[in-house]
């Protein structure tokens, strides 16, 4: 077992585990949340085994998470507009946890990887995520 695959399973033990189950129990807001964070860690993940086992395939799958994520999230605050804005989630921790988060995870790879093609698909995830983290807080904040 080296360093990536240890922060992987730190991510999945620390991070992903209270995530889903904020997903699956709570306020709708709550949920919406712990989806959006969810989807955060878990393409996070994709990306530490990636570079853990060696397997490239593993980056194009935190790349279709990074960009169905938010989008998914996006549904969700477009489904549940009325309930949440009885019950406003807190979702201030959001931005900040993806802003220190993923450029924690992306910035180690790089260096890790070196110049070339998977540095650029590593830097593209990384402002997805970033985007996506800043599009579906201002959408929850504002449901």
């Amino acid at each position: 077992m080296n360093w990536w695959l240890a922060a992987a399973a730190a991510l999945v033990t620390g991070g992903l585990g209270p995530s889903l189950w904020g997903a699956a129990s709570g306020t709708p807001g709550r949920r919406v949340v712990s989806q959006n964070m969810a989807t955060l860690l878990l393409c996070l993940v994709f990306l530490l085994l990636s570079q853990g086992y060696g397997r490239p395939s593993y980056a194009d799958l935190a790349l279709v998470v990074s960009v169905l994520g938010p989008a998914g999230t996006l549904v969700f605050v477009r489904l549940l507009g009325e309930e949440l804005e009885k019950h406003p989630p807190g979702a201030r921790l959001l931005t900040p946890a993806v802003a220190i988060g993923a450029p924690a995870t992306v910035v180690p790879l790089c260096v890790a990887t070196g110049p070339g093609r998977a540095m650029v698909k590593l830097l593209v995830i990384g402002a997805l995520l970033l985007a996506g983290a800043a599009v579906t807080t201002r959408a929850v904040r504002r449901a």
